[in-house]
């Protein structure tokens, strides 16, 4: 099965694609990527993530997402295109974390031991989610939870090691790890939990809020006094 994997839930967007299968170490056949800028060119990282792994779109038959938690627009934006893309042929679809990529990825880089994976959530809180990490196995030992600043640095106090997306920039000691396309698809490589485009929902543990808007005002026009 040929799999192109999206990732577009932080400030690093990438899209991968690769061969299915059971092999998790096999390496991605391309996979393009785009840092800092703030529009997503997601049809050119597309067309580029093919053309290094010689596909054409008719060829994909299965499109891996992340879902996040990260960048609502840019998590939105990824399902968006793989919806469009099942509308438009037959391809089945999965839903990847993006905090579970962030743990993949750095036991495959050889972070070992307590690890936090932290995600900023706006509105002074970040999304943090335990691993036990070895070079055997990756264990979620506290599920993905929002949480105050407070509770990531008295994990940091206790020995955790925390990675994810920009953490520098509010725990220092940190290691900044932005999740990729290619670990997405790797974690989708033999799973069989298809789902339709609309099951495809972004990982946003607040509750949504929606105001209302107050009807419209009719405006009457003026009527000139009679003279």
């Amino acid at each position: 099965m040929k799999i192109l994997a999206l990732e577009f839930s932080s400030p690093q967007r990438s899209v991968a694609v690769l061969e299915g299968g059971t092999d998790a170490g096999r390496p991605a056949r391309g996979e393009a990527i785009e840092t800092g800028t703030r529009a997503t060119n997601a049809l050119g990282l597309v067309e580029e993530a093919l053309r290094q792994g010689q596909l054409e779109r008719e060829q994909i038959e299965c499109l891996a997402v992340g879902l996040g938690p990260g960048s609502y627009a840019g998590i939105r934006l990824a399902i968006a295109l793989a919806q469009g893309w099942q509308l438009a042929r037959p391809v089945r679809l999965l839903g990847v974390s993006s905090a579970e990529c962030l743990a993949a990825q750095a036991q495959a880089e050889g972070v070992f031991g307590r690890v936090e994976v932290v995600i900023d959530a706006q509105r002074n809180e970040f999304y943090l989610a335990g691993y036990d990490l070895t070079a055997e196995a990756r264990r979620e030992i506290e599920p993905l939870r929002l949480v105050a600043a407070a509770e990531v640095q008295a994990r940091q106090q206790a020995g955790a090691i925390l990675i994810g997306p920009e953490v520098t920039k509010w725990f220092p000691g940190g290691r900044v790890l932005f999740p990729r396309a290619a670990t997405v698809g790797q974690l989708a490589r033999g799973r069989c939990d298809f789902v339709a485009g609309e099951k495809l929902e972004p990982i946003y543990l607040r509750e949504t809020r929606f105001v209302k808007a107050p009807p419209p005002r009719i405006v009457l026009p003026q009527r000139e006094c009679p003279g």
